[in-house]
């Protein structure tokens, strides 16, 4: 589903990434540690399309991203890919539900539609009862939760997770980490994920070791 190849990335003179090569295939999830510093934000954000690399290509389910760019470039990003991070950026003024319906929204989805499968994906996800609460009633797990309904919402192809616990207690790290696992069951829903939570990435299909820019295992 994606593959990315001789991805090389630098900041003025300093090397990020140095030739980093990655495939994964639909209904994986996928893991990437390694100490601050080794490259792993930044691989996620280029291969998320928020980024762009100096050199290098990427294929996502068959779409070579590198011939998109400006409004072509979003709307393939907003319909195939879908972002959780540590904080979970959501629009304090919205509910929960307006929250999870706006990249939809963006997408040009009918209303009725989008507040339909909105609705499902937090009842889902445990949040029926919270579905007209704004951000700062809901706890930082139910943050977190309503993060992922809204990365779901346009049934993209991938979910990019970087370091999606770190800002969660261990409990509700370890329910975020189950829900991975269930919506990959359920949905066949693949995932790269950013951690430095052992637990999380064992529970991983594949771990990617990343060190001094490069993937070394």
């Amino acid at each position: 589903m994606l593959t990315a190849t001789n991805i090389v990335k630098n900041y003025g003179i300093l090397p990020v990434l140095k030739g980093v090569d990655i495939k994964i295939t639909k209904g994986e999830i996928v893991s990437i540690v390694g100490s601050s510093g080794a490259g792993k934000s930044t691989l996620l954000h280029i291969l998320g399309t928020l980024d762009k690399a100096d050199k290098g290509t990427i294929t996502l389910e068959k779409q070579k991203i590198d011939d998109l760019s400006g409004r072509k470039l979003a709307a393939f990003r907003n319909k195939n890919i879908g972002f959780v991070f540590q904080f979970h950026h959501l629009l304090p003024e919205f509910t929960a539900l307006e929250n999870v319906c706006i990249p939809a929204w963006i997408a040009g989805t009918k209303k009725k539609e989008v507040i339909a499968r909105a609705t499902q994906l937090l009842t889902t996800l445990g949040l029926k009862s919270r579905l007209e609460n704004k951000p700062q009633q809901l706890s930082g797990g139910e943050q977190q939760r309503v993060a992922v309904a809204r990365a779901l919402i346009n049934n993209p192809s991938i979910i990019m997770a970087d370091e999606p616990t770190g800002n969660l207690d261990s409990a509700n790290a370890k329910e975020l980490h189950q829900l991975f696992i269930d919506l990959r069951n359920q949905f066949d829903q693949t995932f790269l994920i950013v951690t430095h939570n052992e637990e999380l990435a064992q529970m991983s299909d594949r771990i990617l070791q990343m060190k001094d820019g490069r993937i070394i295992n």
